[in-house]
């Protein structure tokens, strides 16, 4: 017998059932309600993983590094067809007749202003990455260092041109894609059919009942570890780059209790908005990251060249549209390192994340047309990082040109790239007080976002999960962080960052599948919308 019943019976008849397998599942203790499967697996993964790489962290990271380069080479090919599949995939549902489906129902009206909306996309989706790689990234390029996109001449200004083109392929559309394809999944399944907010209730119209079972414990389970080792990663990764900025500009010394002093304000911060909410607290403190950004925004574009500022933007887009089919490509490159290293690792790195940021989105979503939602999810916040890349990679390319500053040499330390920059423009110190504040800033707003959807993951879907439960898990973020950060330094925060990449192979077929899965919805609901069912 077939359990997989149609979406409509998915959404009028089957979500009691629903409610009991979730339920059952459940237990409560000590103020938490966890769904014992996914919270138990993953705890033990979590505890099994650190307390091995710390007693080994060099051959941890040795083999972890080994598997996940094994994954980019041989796997190159499905990365790329994945990532122009999402691309495709959410500009054809903009398109097609399925894009005047409202998430929530018919009536549903947004929970959040458009502004506040677009702040929280962009705080959780890559905010922090273009603080260090908007500079070092298309220096990277134009000089050479580990290789260039299509082989084209360093120091050249064909080279100037692609090194923009290329840095915005990895920060445009395709990974935007990525989110937004699990996101509006989450969305869909979540507030227009009644299912749990988990990843493996996308997968209802091609599963049925089976996703309550142990396929749907490992999809959760694989969710919650990639959300956990990249939050950390970042967090123990970032601490460094931020200790190294504070180290460049004040003198403060670089070492472990630095870092170990910029992780627990990162995480206390984090704790304090977790227990404030979704409303009260990763709100505000994204608005908040906007205001700053838009400022230092403006005070680079305004003490560089605001005429080559423009010229650098309509450079940036111009390459990224001229170049995106043949950057795009896995066949014939003869860019092989360049493309291994950076575009097909990005990939990797977008896909690991994309349950924790898509999950996120979903959750602030909810009122918006299926139209609505990806056209912003996808084409502001590529417009933004294309703005923001060409006002810090351009001043910087501009900089190296011009044989001025510290870049002119190429890149030294990714950590400093930004700040290298911004020690040649007038007002550098406010500048530069002003960029280390935006980076604790956006630590703080990922933290805080990636706590919440580990707390619904590991609680069956619940989105009022509790305090108590938000609380753990922003702290176990930050303590796997410190305690790698410590007690294996560079080697063991390596190591978690290959595992986490590495999971992004996985996530390649799951998000393909989950493709099939949210048409399936989308169109089945398109031709029954009285049969709609918003979540309870």
């Amino acid at each position: 017998m077939n359990d997989t019943p149609p979406l409509t019976a998915c959404a009028d008849q089957a979500y009691d059932d629903v409610e009991h397998e979730i339920g059952e599942q459940n237990i409560q203790v000590a103020g938490f309600d966890m769904h014992t499967p996914v919270f138990g697996i993953s705890a033990l993964l979590i505890l099994v993983f650190v307390a091995v790489t710390l007693m080994f962290p060099e051959a941890a990271n040795a083999r972890l590094v080994g598997i996940r380069d094994w994954a980019i080479d041989h796997f190159d090919w499905l990365f790329m067809v994945g990532a122009n599949l999402f691309v495709l995939f959410c500009f054809a549902l903009i398109l097609l007749p399925v894009g005047r489906i409202r998430i929530g129902g018919p009536d549903a009206k947004p929970d959040f202003s458009r502004p506040s909306w677009f702040a929280m996309l962009f705080a959780a989706g890559m905010g922090i990455g273009l603080m260090f790689w908007s500079v070092a990234e298309p220096v990277a390029y134009f000089t050479g260092w580990s290789g260039t996109p299509l082989n084209v001449a360093i120091h050249t200004p064909e080279g100037k041109s692609l090194a923009l083109g290329a840095t915005m392929l990895h920060w445009g559309l395709h990974p935007w894609a990525m989110y937004g394809v699990v996101g509006l999944a989450l969305a869909f399944f979540a507030y227009n059919k009644g299912l749990p907010l988990t990843i493996r209730a996308v997968f209802y119209p091609l599963l049925g009942n089976r996703i309550w079972g142990p396929i749907g414990h490992v999809i959760d389970t694989l969710a919650a570890l990639a959300t956990i080792f990249g939050l950390a990663t970042s967090l123990g990764l970032g601490a460094q780059q931020a200790a190294s900025g504070l180290g460049y500009l004040s003198g403060i010394e670089n070492n472990t209790t630095t870092q170990m002093v910029l992780i627990a304000l990162i995480t206390g911060v984090a704790i304090l908005s977790v227990v404030r909410g979704l409303d009260g607290g990763v709100k505000v403190l994204s608005n908040l990251n906007m205001v700053l950004a838009l400022a230092l925004l403006v005070f680079v574009t305004l003490a560089g060249s605001t005429s080559g500022f423009f010229a650098n933007l309509f450079d940036l887009f111009g390459s990224y549209a001229r170049n995106i089919l043949q950057l795009s490509s896995w066949t014939h490159r003869e860019d092989e390192t360049w493309f291994h290293g950076w575009t097909i690792f990005y990939w990797a790195w977008w896909i690991s994340w994309s349950p924790f940021v898509g999950m996120f989105i979903a959750r602030v979503s909810r009122g918006r047309t299926v139209r609505e939602f990806l056209t912003a999810v996808l084409v502001i916040p590529t417009l933004v990082c294309g703005i923001w890349v060409a006002a810090f990679g351009g001043t910087a390319l501009d900089q190296v040109q011009a044989n001025v500053g510290e870049l002119a040499n190429g890149v030294s330390d990714v950590s400093l790239s930004m700040f290298q920059m911004l020690a040649n423009l007038p007002m550098a110190p406010l500048l530069s007080a002003g960029a280390i504040c935006l980076v604790l800033l956006f630590f703080v707003t990922s933290s805080d976002s990636g706590s919440l959807v580990i707390a619904g993951i590991t609680a069956g879907g619940k989105e009022d999960t509790p305090v108590a439960q938000r609380v753990f898990w922003a702290t176990l973020v930050g303590l796997i962080a410190a305690a790698l950060l410590y007690g294996g330094g560079k080697q063991a925060l390596s190591a978690l960052q290959a595992g986490a990449v590495t999971a992004g192979l996985p996530f390649t077929i799951v998000l393909i599948s989950m493709c099939l899965s949210l048409y399936k919805g989308l169109s089945l609901d398109s031709r029954a919308p009285h049969s709609h069912r918003t979540a309870h």
